[in-house]
């Protein structure tokens, strides 16, 4: 009885203990279609920027700026929503993100002129730049030994999402137009305010804040609907757990310094958590810890890898219709109807996005069997050889099939490297790290449309396919040069790895 009482447990064994059940694929679900949302709003802007050149008569770098001013957004958006989120919880942070992105989406459908819509269209992107908080919620809530698969489960919301709107805007733009497509598009959006008050908060984001009856009502739900035990004895923050590659005598001197104290431990935790609460004015505090000797190279690899993995991402969807009207007009062939093209263009676009199905399902297979690392450096060589032989000119299936194979190696290595990521930052700056690291992703989304696609409009097709191969290796590499590998490890909640 007595061994009962004196028995801990941490978060990370609350979830081994519970499983991935019924609570969780509620929390996939919620965050799912936040996914789609985001999905949504991103593939859109394949239909809506040619459809309003031709209405408000636009030039080509107008254009493209209706596509940049989103990421700009994002860029603001993924480390504001990260602070926040770190700082006052995982809800509060994709609560404002729902409710910015529903908001401006919608009246997006009604802007009168260029400038309001670019205006609402930034808007949204600081709305989609919270994306990282829903899968670092999603992430905490999954027991590790099965969190790499789940997690690649989870990104295939994403592809639902890219179907799901490339067949929307079959449907819809030729009848009634992209403002329908905006307004129909923003719909998920609201899904999410609609269900927001029965999410729970994140246990572990809980548990290291010291709201510790907090962390275990949550933790004792989600052991009734999975219909487990709970475990014996009381909850604990887990800050000394360490990545499994940590050496054994650095966790055990770790574990020895946190308890020398005896009956001062939960002292000496509530005093961590005080400090933890200081002062974070603009989340400095915070971007300091990430740029630590610590987790100096971990992060500048991670931004090297989020900027390449976005760069090429966004630019082999924006190249699935640039360079069919590119080699159109470069070759000076006479141009088919509006029509013609506009419904090549969905098809086009819809096809395409079923390359992320595959890629799921190989990083599924990869991502828990030869490890993150090796999976996301395969992927984006591999990469560039399909985009290879677009370096010249190509017949129509050919190049489909090499962008179709392209975008599968990439939209892979994207979802990997959304797993690997939030896995080498500790709890207390998590989000902030991600959203740091996808906020360096949005500036590839914003050179993207500027420097790449525009060479595909000034007939320059070789020197664009030439700077997707540099960046995509140079990706590739920053990868290899990851300093650890995460694959079965638990989260981390100390700053020391």
């Amino acid at each position: 009885m007595e061994d009962e009482q004196s028995a801990t447990y941490t978060v990370d064994d609350a979830l081994l203990s519970s499983g991935f059940g019924r609570y969780q694929v509620l929390i996939l679900s919620y965050a799912g279609v936040a996914l789609i949302s985001e999905a949504m709003e991103m593939m859109l802007l394949s239909f809506v920027g040619p459809s309003v050149q031709l209405e408000w008569n636009l030039t080509a770098h107008q254009e493209s700026m209706i596509t940049s001013v989103v990421f700009v957004g994002e860029l603001i958006g993924a480390y504001s929503w990260g602070v926040i989120s770190d700082n006052y919880g995982r809800r509060q942070g994709f609560l404002f993100t729902a409710i910015v992105m529903s908001g401006a989406g919608l009246l997006s459908a009604f802007a009168p002129n260029y400038a309001s819509l670019m205006a609402l269209r930034f808007l949204v992107g600081i709305g989609l730049g919270g994306g990282p908080v829903l899968s670092s919620w999603f992430l905490e809530f999954v027991p590790a030994p099965s969190r790499g698969r789940w997690m690649v489960i989870f990104s295939t919301f994403w592809t639902v999402g890219t179907i799901f709107e490339a067949s929307l805007a079959w449907a819809v733009m030729p009848r009634f137009g992209w403002r329908w497509l905006l307004a129909l598009s923003s719909v998920p959006s609201f899904v999410l305010l609609l269900f927001y008050v029965i999410t729970p908060e994140s246990p572990r984001f809980l548990c290291m804040k010291g709201r510790i009856p907090e962390a275990v009502d949550v933790l004792e739900k989600m052991a009734r609907l999975n219909n487990v035990p709970m475990p014996s004895g009381r909850l604990v923050s887990d800050k000394n757990i360490e990545l499994d590659e940590v050496s054994e005598s650095a966790t055990l001197l770790a574990s020895v310094a946190a308890g020398s104290d005896g009956g001062g431990k939960e002292e000496e935790e509530n005093d961590n958590i005080k400090e933890d609460e200081g002062s974070n004015f603009g989340g400095i505090k915070s971007v300091s810890k990430l740029l630590s000797p610590k987790l100096f190279r971990a992060t500048v690899l991670l931004w090297l890898a989020f900027f390449g993995n976005a760069f090429s991402y966004y630019g082999i969807v924006l190249l699935t219709s640039e360079l069919s009207n590119g080699n159109r007009i470069c070759a000076k062939e006479e141009v088919e109807s509006v029509h013609s093209n506009e419904s090549s263009l969905y098809k086009n676009v819809f096809i395409s996005s079923f390359a992320e199905i595959p890629g799921s399902v190989a990083s599924a297979l990869m991502v828990d069997r030869v490890g993150r690392k090796l999976s996301m450096a395969s992927m984006l060589f591999t990469a560039c050889v399909f985009l290879f032989p677009l370096v010249f000119s190509q017949a129509d299936i050919l190049t489909g099939i090499s962008l179709f194979g392209a975008r599968l190696c990439i939209s892979a290595s994207l979802s990997i490297l959304y797993i690997y990521a939030p896995e080498i930052y500790p709890t207390s700056v998590r989000t902030t790290g991600i959203g740091v690291a996808s906020s360096v992703g949005r500036i590839g989304g914003i050179l993207c449309p500027l420097v790449a696609v525009a060479l595909v409009h000034n007939c320059q097709q070789t020197a664009a396919i030439l700077l997707f191969e540099l960046v995509v290796f140079l990706s590739g590499m920053a990868v290899m040069f990851f300093p650890f590998e995460t694959k079965g490890s638990r989260l981390n909640d100390t700053e020391g790895i």
